[in-house]
C-alpha cells in the first residue's frame, strides 16, 4: 500500500471515530487537533506537531470503550497508538506518544501545581496509569530518548481542551505526515566493505 493509501486510512479514523468523547468537554478529534495547533503556535518541529496530532491515536484502536476508566481499566492507548504508528512514523513521532502518559505522571510529580490544574478525567486516567511517579521513575524517565518531547507535547494536550475552538484539521497536516511517513522508510545503506589489499 503506498502512502497516501496508508495516510487516507489513518485519517479516516478522524471521521468515523473522533466525534466520541472520553471525559472531556471536546471530542477527542477536537482534541487532538487542537493539540497540532498548539504545537505549531509553539514553533515545535514537524515530528513533533505530528506526535501532537497523533497522540490519542490508540483511543482509535483499542476496544475497551470510551468509558473504560469508569470501570477501572487502564486500556494503554499510549502503547497501542505508538505501537501502531510506529510502523508508519519515525519515532521522533512515536516515541514522544509512547511517553505522554509517563510524561504526565512525572509533571505530577516535581509540578504540583500541574496536577492541581488536571481535569477531572485526567486525574481519574492518573490513578489507573500508575499515579505520580516516585523519584527513582522519574530519574528512570528523564533518561527516555523523547522525555523532553513528551514533557513539551504534555503541555501541547493540556492546552487542547477548548470547547469551540476552530483550528485546522487533521487532513490540512498530509503533506507534512507524508514527508515524514517517507522519512520513516528510508533505510540506511550498509557501508561497503573496502576490499582487502
Amino acid at each position: 500500500m503506498n502512502r497516501n493509501a496508508t495516510l487516507d486510512r489513518l485519517l479516516e479514523r478522524f471521521a468515523l471515530l473522533g466525534g466520541r468523547h472520553y471525559g472531556e468537554d471536546v471530542t477527542q478529534r477536537a482534541h487532538m487537533e487542537q493539540s497540532a495547533y498548539v504545537a505549531a503556535k509553539d514553533g515545535a518541529p514537524d515530528a513533533l506537531i505530528a506526535a501532537a496530532l497523533l497522540h490519542d491515536y490508540g483511543h482509535f484502536l483499542q476496544r475497551r470503550g470510551e468509558d473504560a476508566a469508569d470501570h477501572g481499566i487502564d486500556t494503554h492507548h499510549e502503547v497501542i497508538g505508538a505501537n501502531y504508528l510506529a510502523r508508519y512514523f519515525p519515532e521522533s513521532v512515536a516515541g514522544p506518544i509512547r511517553l505522554h502518559v509517563n510524561a504526565k505522571r512525572y509533571l505530577c510529580a516535581v509540578k504540583p501545581d500541574y496536577h492541581d490544574s488536571l481535569s477531572a478525567a485526567s486525574r481519574q486516567s492518573l490513578v489507573l496509569q500508575g499515579g505520580i511517579m516516585t523519584a527513582g521513575e522519574c530519574a528512570a524517565f528523564l533518561k527516555e530518548r523523547f522525555a523532553e518531547d513528551a514533557i513539551r507535547l504534555r503541555w501541547y494536550d493540556e492546552e487542547a481542551k477548548r470547547p469551540g475552538l476552530a483550528v485546522p484539521a487533521a487532513e490540512s497536516y498530509r503533506p507534512m505526515l507524508l514527508a515524514l511517513m517517507a522519512q520513516r522508510g528510508q533505510r540506511k545503506r550498509p557501508e561497503k566493505r573496502r576490499a582487502r589489499a
